[in-house]
């Protein structure tokens, strides 16, 4: 009798403090052997010229009990394409048995990654020998994925976890309203989410195994005259950690970015300014008070679909005529599939959810999430804290608010000729979004 209370407060112990969770973590190097086309803007005119800092791929994996897991890959480029996600999600459920949700990919955004081919590929005309290159090196980059996931898994071991929040102001609003719509300039009363999100990683004697950290902002520091390989702000934070936490592995997420910068910008020294910035607000926060996180460890994956606005064979016929090559260039691709009698009309979207016990969910979107929906989530989703990731599983275009849609500009309409999409989303596209966030969260308990 003695003996099974205290078995069962020993229990009750671990589940208080985290200490039924494993964890495991790994890194690669990512970096492009050769000079291949960097992605981001589309004022480049060359490849790459050297490497101001290595590339990651970098795997957390985390297990409350068999079967009840999630591996969270953090990859510094610019996007993640659907081909290259769906493969490295079906080889991991072969290799090592993982369901859908169960893998996270979270691309950081840098401007500075090599294009992943074939996110993107509208935003210039490769020559066919630097095509095969960045195919190439779409393959090396899947090998890596799923490589560096296994060493994840294999490397699980007792831990603890534990999440707080610190805050870092480099980050700004980009939409300025001006007398003629909306210009790509700082808006300092533009809605922003400072939050710095932290889950931290500790082995049974009490050293840092790793660290989870998030932000909102793009990783757009350096601009396109700089043709080295970077992981922006990004690259520089996570060495930073490294650096002041030995033996640990540094992982960054990005949050809903979609519409804001990081302010100043264009210098390398910019870009090390704010990545140590935003590693000195995780500091603060590692030595601080933090909340247990525990498990089970719940996961899910969905796609819905989001539609497109209405486009006509006259209006794409008139954008032949741009002075914008992009433009052209997806004019010339939606007419060819409409005389083919293909859809041009919708996207598929994945949208996945993690949550450890009642004390922590983790939300991942889609594409490049404009920030309104992580400050919705606030208002909606209450108490137990959300970290709301974009940039997950697949970077197929910017998303939208209705209020972001509505105003126009860059984000929800230019940027969409890149992509290689018809033209910018129907005016639902936010509630279409929110009705599967809610369908996520409630698969996993919230």
């Amino acid at each position: 009798m003695r003996a099974n209370l205290i078995a069962v407060l020993t229990l009750c112990a671990a589940g208080l403090h985290g200490a039924e969770m494993k964890a495991g973590a790994a890194k690669v190097e990512i970096t492009p052997a050769t000079p291949v086309w960097l992605s981001g803007y589309a004022a480049r005119t060359h490849a790459s010229d050297g490497v101001l800092q290595p590339l990651w791929a970098k795997a957390l994996a985390l297990e409350s009990a068999k079967g009840q897991l999630v591996v969270i890959v953090t990859i510094d480029v610019v996007g993640i394409p659907r081909t290259v996600a769906d493969e490295v999600a079906a080889r991991a459920q072969k290799q090592y048995g993982l369901e859908r949700g169960q893998l996270l990919l979270n691309a950081s955004h840098t401007h500075t990654g090599p294009m992943v081919w074939p996110n993107l590929m509208n935003l210039t005309v490769v020559s066919p020998e630097e095509e095969k290159k960045l195919v190439a090196y779409s393959h090396t980059l899947t090998d890596a994925l799923v490589n560096v996931t296994g060493a994840a898994l294999k490397d699980l071991a007792p831990a603890k976890l534990s999440y707080g929040e610190g805050t870092a102001v480099f980050a700004m609003n980009r939409r300025l309203p001006t007398p003629t719509g909306i210009k790509n300039s700082p808006y300092p009363e533009g809605p922003v989410d400072h939050r710095v999100p932290v889950v931290k990683v500790l082995d049974r004697a009490g050293n840092v195994r790793a660290i989870l950290f998030a932000y909102a902002c793009h990783n757009t520091t350096l601009g396109g005259d700089i043709y080295q390989f970077s992981g922006d702000y990004a690259g520089y934070a996570q060495a930073a950690l490294e650096r002041e936490h030995p033996g640990a592995t540094a992982l960054f997420m990005i949050l809903c970015a979609g519409d804001q910068n990081p302010y100043p910008r264009g210098t390398v020294a910019q870009a090390e300014q704010h990545g140590n910035e935003l590693a000195a607000a995780v500091d603060r926060v590692l030595g601080g008070a933090m909340t247990p996180v525990t498990g089970p460890v719940r996961t899910t994956f969905r796609l819905t679909q989001l539609q497109l606005a209405a486009r006509t064979r006259e209006e794409f016929q008139q954008e032949l005529k741009s002075t914008v090559p992009a433009v052209v260039r997806r004019a010339e691709t939606m007419l060819k599939a409409m005389d083919a009698g293909k859809r041009i009309d919708s996207v598929e979207y994945p949208m996945a959810a993690v949550r450890f016990g009642k004390s922590l969910t983790l939300l991942a979107l889609g594409g490049e999430v404009t920030v309104d929906y992580a400050l919705r989530m606030q208002r909606e989703y209450h108490g137990e804290p959300v970290i709301t990731a974009a940039y997950s599983n697949d970077v197929m275009s910017y998303i939208p608010s209705a209020r972001v849609l509505r105003e126009g500009g860059y984000e929800p309409v230019d940027s969409m000729a890149y992509y290689g999409l018809s033209g910018p989303y129907a005016g639902d596209v936010e509630e279409r979004v929110f009705t599967a966030i809610h369908q996520v969260l409630k698969q996993v308990g919230r």
